[in-house]
């Protein structure tokens, strides 16, 4: 049990130091990948959007997401994959936890009714070191 929660800390520096990631939905029956900025408290993962995108809707028909990063620009370097579930929030206090003053030039405050978080629970993270060891969890 303690080396899950040495593994859970791991994981949150990386997350920490991780800007963006690939953001997989599927649509219909195959994946749909775009980049979007990261946000975490741990291994609790919040991603923003306007709630009237396609990924919106494609997480309504099918909530199964996978994560990529560690490779982007500024990135760690240390590959992390996540699949996980994805549900749409709404929540009053997530939104104003998550704001952020770019977010300004696509919403008009945390109170627009368009500014949805997409909060992503994580079932199975595999992490690569940047010096190649790999680690599992498994919720």
């Amino acid at each position: 049990m303690e080396a899950k929660i040495v593994m859970e800390q791991n994981l949150a520096k990386v997350l920490d130091h991780n800007e963006f990631c690939a953001f997989a939905t599927i649509e219909g029956n195959r994946p749909k990948q775009r980049y979007m900025a990261l946000y975490n408290q741990g291994l609790s993962i919040h991603l923003v959007s306007d709630r009237k995108t396609h990924k919106v809707e494609e997480l309504q028909e099918n909530p199964h997401v996978s994560l990529l990063l560690g490779y982007e620009k500024g990135g760690t370097k240390d590959v992390v994959e996540i699949e996980g579930t994805c549900t749409v929030s709404d929540n009053n206090e997530l939104r104003k936890q998550v704001w952020k003053p770019e977010f300004e030039k696509m919403f008009s405050g945390p109170d627009d009714p368009d500014y949805v978080i997409l909060q992503v629970k994580p079932v199975r993270i595999e992490f690569t070191s940047s010096s190649g060891e790999k680690h599992e969890w498994v919720e």
